[in-house]
């Protein structure tokens, strides 16, 4: 099957051409490590990870890189901005590689919650000086940056009157420079527009290497040119991130790949929308920033109850991901029963009793789930079909449709393929924790002490269990063959 994908660069959808087949390089802009992973962090990392595990089902050898931002200044590319990573460190009296390895962590349990896969490559900006550095020196030597006190500049006028910059945001250099304030200690810039690939440090300055034009620290832009450059080569297929990062991060890492080797580097530029809070853009003076921790616990004074890491995985692929995405306590829990809903027509599937005829067209399923996420990861429609198949599965349970042997067992590991390893969804009851299996056994010995309860016509005992369970959040259902139950 043939991919699209809406590239930014062009602003349309096209078809995805590997320029290897059937090799993809894919680099992904990933977290900046000074606090606890949010909202923010898992959008781009459920939307990339849908990307990684759909080329792969399709064939596709993938390598993916996401990186690590562990120098934390200038991330606003407000050039006198404070490095965050440095700033945390003294404020806890920590190294600030301490704080780095925390919250590498951090993140990195969130996506193991979340059932993102990890990237093939995960590189960090502290190990990757040397690249930055020459990175720089060719675009130094082309005339497209300059030197200024010990600090190193890109050009933008200069690089403009030959090149385009603004052509992935479609912002004209012409207004940003009518638009952009000086701010105070930039006398050292000759235009305002002009962002920092090295920076001079200052003599208190936690985090600083020696270079050819100073003891300083590269700027933020740098570090994603010079990485994704080194382990995709030039030109790479798909560079994605939040459209957070259209400008001027992405626009930046254009103009230094141009500056620096004449061509451009990435053929796809992918970029996922924003969150949003009922509402309201996310952010702490708002106080609607809320954690994946706060949302996995219930934690936060917004949250009417806590939320299940596949759930809000769920919640997110039910919109596309070029779309912005508002949370509410309703829409979660509207995802928390589709969700359920899904997931129990996998167990549906292995109570089906065969027949000589099959009345459905099994192949259908993985054709036309196959078909919307080709077309621009369109996760809404893929999810729709499965729903349309959740009803079929349910016909067949109840003989009002029937399937051959054969053909129960292709859509089980159809549905299968689709559900948990294409879509990335795991059932709470069976992701292989010791704790979750052995509440899943107890469950189902009380169940079994149940059907005793009730063979014995002992009806009070068999009550009590069903509204026990029902208290902790166990709803158990009665059926011709016994019982189910979900939580």
């Amino acid at each position: 099957m043939n991919i699209t994908l809406f590239n930014t660069l062009t602003r349309k959808k096209e078809e995805f051409k590997p320029i290897n087949p059937p090799y993809v390089g894919m680099y992904v802009c990933g977290p900046t490590v000074y606090g606890d992973p949010h909202l923010g962090h898992a959008r781009p990392a459920i939307t990339f990870d849908l990307l990684f595990r759909l080329l792969k089902h399709l064939d596709y050898k993938v390598r993916y890189v996401r990186n690590i931002t562990d120098v934390g200044h200038l991330e606003n590319d407000a050039d006198e901005g404070e490095d965050k990573i440095a700033k945390k460190a003294r404020l806890e009296q920590l190294e600030p590689m301490e704080i780095v390895q925390y919250y590498t962590y951090r993140y990195h349990d969130a996506m193991r919650m979340l059932n993102a896969l990890p990237p093939s490559i995960e590189p960090r900006a502290s190990g990757h000086i040397i690249e930055q550095i020459e990175l720089i020196k060719k675009i130094l030597a082309n005339g497209f940056a300059y030197e200024s006190n010990g600090s190193v500049y890109f050009d933008v006028e200069r690089y403009n009157k030959q090149y385009n910059y603004g052509k992935l945001s479609g912002r004209v250099l012409e207004d940003m420079l009518s638009t952009t304030r000086d701010l105070d200690g930039q006398e050292e810039k000759r235009n305002s527009v002009d962002f920092a690939l090295w920076k001079k440090a200052d003599s208190d300055h936690i985090m600083r290497w020696p270079s050819p034009w100073s003891d300083g620290f590269p700027g933020w832009h740098a570090e994603c040119s010079a990485m994704s450059i080194k382990y995709l080569g030039e030109p790479f297929d798909i560079h994605g991130g939040g459209m957070d990062l259209l400008f001027p991060h992405h626009e930046c890492e254009i103009a230094q790949s141009v500056a620096a080797s004449g061509k451009e580097a990435v053929r796809y530029w992918v970029h996922n929308n924003m969150v949003t809070i009922n509402g309201q853009k996310m952010g702490k003076s708002l106080g609607n920033f809320i954690t994946l921790e706060e949302l996995f616990t219930g934690g936060h004074k917004l949250l009417e109850q806590a939320y299940s890491p596949m759930t809000i995985r769920f919640f997110m692929l039910q919109a596309q991901y070029r779309s912005t995405l508002d949370f509410s306590n309703e829409a979660l829990q509207a995802a928390e029963k589709g969700l359920n809903r899904l997931l129990a027509a996998q167990k549906t599937l292995s109570k089906i009793k065969s027949s000589e005829k099959s009345s459905v067209d099994v192949n259908r399923l993985k054709v036309e789930a196959l078909e919307a996420l080709c077309d621009d990861l369109n996760s809404p429609i893929a999810i729709a079909v499965l729903f349309d198949w959740v009803k079929i599965i349910n016909s067949l349970a109840e003989g009002k449709e029937t399937v051959t042997e054969g053909d129960l067992k292709a859509l089980e590991a159809i549905y299968s393929t689709l559900v948990y390893d294409v879509l990335g969804l795991e059932d709470s009851k069976s992701e292989g924790s010791e704790h979750a299996e052995l509440t899943g056994k107890l469950i189902e010995m009380l169940l079994e002490m149940r059907v005793q309860a009730k063979t014995n016509k002992d009806y009070a005992t068999s009550d009590k269990i069903r509204d026990e369970l029902n208290k902790f959040g166990v709803k158990v259902m009665d059926t011709k063959d016994g019982f189910d139950w979900e939580v």
